[in-house]
């Protein structure tokens, strides 16, 4: 596999997703709302909570964590949109067929508009973490006496579960978008790839599982896995041969 034919797709991919406007607005609300308004709600419960107790305090350090997971949610919706249109968007507009009949192989392809689709929501879900921890740092450290953040709670989320998520939510959209012969069709389908995610969610939120390191190690280890499943489904799935001469 040629990594510089791959990095020239995801080149071209990443010149496309400057183009939409609607996806390039959507990568950025998101981790934004995230970063700046979880954090001022934080500040909001602490001011109505004044003076602050052990237990308030504790329980505000269990619903930092919930939020944190936001992050994952979205680096499994956030590529969704971008994955779908590489390959549906590409077809509807009549731009698939000549990358398809050249020397590049499936992997080059694949990989290419992996890249192109991961780096935008990555960037803006790790500036947006940034920010995200500067802030809570900023409103609860003349509670805690310390720096909250950074910590292995959000180290694995960050490093592990973010760049795992997104990787899933990618194969997912490749695997639909190969098969689909609409953006819309295939982007909706991708996005149900939230559902398990938020799922897990809603579980921290209301103590049903816990959000720490052993379970997030856990959890990173079976995405990992889902990851390597569909790797392989990914490549079954796009068939340029199929593509080339079915997709009228």
């Amino acid at each position: 596999m040629r990594l510089t034919q791959a990095w020239i797709i995801a080149s071209k991919e990443l010149s496309i997703f400057r183009r939409k406007k609607g996806i390039f607005i959507s990568v950025i609300i998101f981790p934004l709302f995230v970063s700046v308004g979880l954090p001022y709600l934080i500040h909001v419960i602490l001011v109505r909570s004044m003076p602050v107790t052990p237990d308030t305090l504790a329980g505000l350090l269990t619903v930092i964590n919930a939020f944190a997971f936001f992050f994952i949610i979205g680096s499994a919706s956030l590529p969704t949109a971008i994955a779908s249109y590489s390959i549906v968007g590409e077809k509807q507009e009549q731009s698939l067929e000549p990358l398809l009949a050249t020397p590049t192989t499936d992997g080059e392809i694949l990989l290419g508009k992996s890249i192109g689709a991961l780096l935008p929501p990555l960037v803006a879900i790790w500036v947006g973490a940034v920010i995200f921890m500067g802030m809570i740092d900023y409103y609860l450290l003349g509670e805690l006496g310390y720096l909250y953040y950074p910590n292995a709670v959000i180290a694995i989320i960050m490093l592990l579960l973010v760049p795992l998520s997104a990787i899933t939510a990618v194969e997912v959209s490749i695997i639909i978008s190969a098969r689909a012969n609409d953006v819309r069709t295939a982007q909706q389908l991708g996005s149900l790839i939230v559902i398990p995610f938020a799922l897990i969610y809603v579980l921290g939120e209301i103590n049903a599982i816990p959000l720490n390191v052993p379970y997030l190690l856990i959890l990173s280890g079976i995405i990992l896995l889902v990851d390597i499943v569909l790797f392989y489904l990914s490549k079954a799935t796009f068939q340029r041969d199929e593509i080339l001469t079915k997709w009228r």
